[in-house]
């Protein structure tokens, strides 16, 4: 008995059983390789950016299927995560903030390393895959879920044993999880760092369960801040090439109050701007730092013969500012922070081939119902996303869905909601202002056409979808009331 693979535009689907001898062979179970980044943004070499280096990143794009236009729920760590791991949108979890979490109010519910555990999988997570303080939870379980993994390991490099100390903070106001911070290190080498610690680890696991099948969740920590790297990676950014984004005129006069007040001082956290461009190429030796440590990852997957029957995932929890409408890092609705890096390089995929790019509009609750789809799974019925999968064959394939992404300010919501035109965001059930953005002749949504009479009608169709996904007013926050929502995070 034997089993063949079907090949269809590219795409190594699932293996179809043959017949041998009036017996069906079982089909082989994929494995999953699930990488997490935490805070990267779109400023990667395969999504265009002319400064980035991401070769590692790069070469997963063009083995599988870069997605042009993919959101998250929430753009901060623990509201996202939970979203995505759970396949539930944050007015299911409930999770609004940095301590809630969502086994309180869904203790039953399955999430998707779950699913594959309970079908004969071997589930691990090394490093941040659900909420952690960054950098203060590094090292522990922080606010892990126990129930999803069989195994879990939570390393802890000299970047946090270490050299937290000598870090530069331009906003010493702010806890090091927020700050403006970062530290070129001229001694240690790639595997002493958190991040390094988690790619070595992870190559032990892919070598000790490489006859499968596993769901290997692999989660970096970096590029958050403070931006802890190797003196090698700064030197790939010489200052001069790194700019802080200029705002037109009347910006600040066009936009509703809450649209900006995710950054506190505004703008830029009240940094200089040569303190904001030293900052920002702080953030992208980051990357190119965790760039290298998925490199050692996938490389060890090809080594290991793991490539046919194995499905990588490359995924950020939401995007991030970097002056951009004089905001920086998240919790905003604007493009930069709603917006995420997510690949997918199916079973089979060969390396060094063409990209291909879907520009269809998806969301990280996507995730689970295409993973549960590949491996054959029957996922739960009440996911609030859809299945990938046609859009990994074809990747312009037919696909009408929105976006949606939500944020929580001091007593009342933001919700926006992203079409292939239009990015549409009310404040308060629009008490506190509308946002109506046109991404063919405006992608950075620097003109605020929200009170325009002349789009009264693109407003009202917007505003229908928004009230169709949030039905309810969503209350801010959990039980723990309203002393804990105004609380400021100081590690995220």
């Amino acid at each position: 008995m034997q089993a063949k693979w079907l090949r269809l535009g590219g795409v190594l689907l699932l293996p179809f059983a043959v017949v041998v001898g009036g017996r069906a062979a079982s089909p082989p179970k994929i494995n999953v390789l699930f990488i997490a980044v935490d805070d990267m943004n779109n400023d990667l070499g395969c999504y265009g950016s002319p400064v980035v280096k991401s070769p590692n990143i790069d070469q997963l794009a063009a083995r599988g299927v870069r997605f042009d236009r993919a959101y998250c729920q929430f753009p901060l760590c623990s509201p996202s995560r939970s979203s995505l791991m759970t396949g539930l949108r944050p007015d299911t979890t409930k999770v609004f903030n940095l301590q809630y979490h969502f086994r309180k109010g869904l203790p039953d519910v399955v999430t998707i390393p779950q699913l594959f555990s309970r079908n004969g999988y071997y589930a691990a997570r090394v490093g941040k895959i659900y909420h952690y303080g960054n950098p203060g939870d590094i090292g522990t379980s922080g606010l892990d879920d126990p129930a999803s993994w069989q195994e879990f390991f939570n390393p802890a490099g000299m970047d946090k044993t270490s050299l937290e100390p000598d870090v530069t903070n331009f906003t010493p106001q702010r806890g090091l999880g927020s700050a403006m911070s970062f530290l070129s290190d001229g001694k240690g080498r790639d595997e002493d760092h958190t991040d390094g610690k988690v790619a070595t680890e992870a190559i032990r696991l892919l070598e000790k369960h490489k006859d499968g099948p596993f769901f290997l969740a692999v989660g970096f920590y970096k590029p958050h801040t403070p931006y802890i790297a190797p003196k090698k990676y700064f030197d790939l950014y010489p200052l001069e090439k790194i700019s802080i984004p200029e705002m037109p005129a009347g910006f600040v006069g066009s936009v509703p109050a809450p649209a900006l007040s995710s950054t506190k001082p505004w703008p830029n956290f009240g940094v200089t701007r040569e303190q904001a461009r030293l900052t920002k190429q702080a953030y992208y030796a980051a990357i190119s730092f965790v760039d290298a440590q998925i490199g050692r990852v996938v490389d060890a997957l090809d080594r290991l013969g793991l490539r046919e029957n194995t499905v990588i995932v490359f995924w950020s929890d939401h995007g991030y500012s970097l002056g951009e409408h004089g905001l920086w890092m998240k919790q905003s609705c604007f493009e930069e922070s709603a917006r995420v890096p997510l690949i997918i390089v199916p079973p089979g995929a060969k390396a060094g081939g063409t990209a291909r790019v879907s520009p269809r509009l998806v969301e990280l609750v996507d995730l689970y119902p295409t993973l549960a789809d590949y491996a054959g799974l029957t996922p739960p019925t009440n996911l609030a996303g859809a299945s990938l999968r046609p859009l990994l064959v074809w990747p312009d394939a037919a696909w009408d869905r929105p976006a949606f992404t939500q944020v929580e300010r001091a007593g009342f919501p933001g919700w926006s909601v992203r079409t292939p035109r239009w990015r549409y965001t009310e404040w308060d059930e629009g008490r506190q202002g509308v946002e109506l953005y046109d991404h063919d002749r405006d992608p950075g949504e620097m003109k605020n056409l929200g009170a325009d009479p002349a789009q009264t009608a693109v407003v009202a169709e917007l505003h229908a979808l928004v009230k169709k996904n949030w039905p309810v007013r969503v209350a801010g926050g959990q039980a723990e009331g309203a002393a804990k929502k105004k609380k400021k995070a100081k590690e995220n």
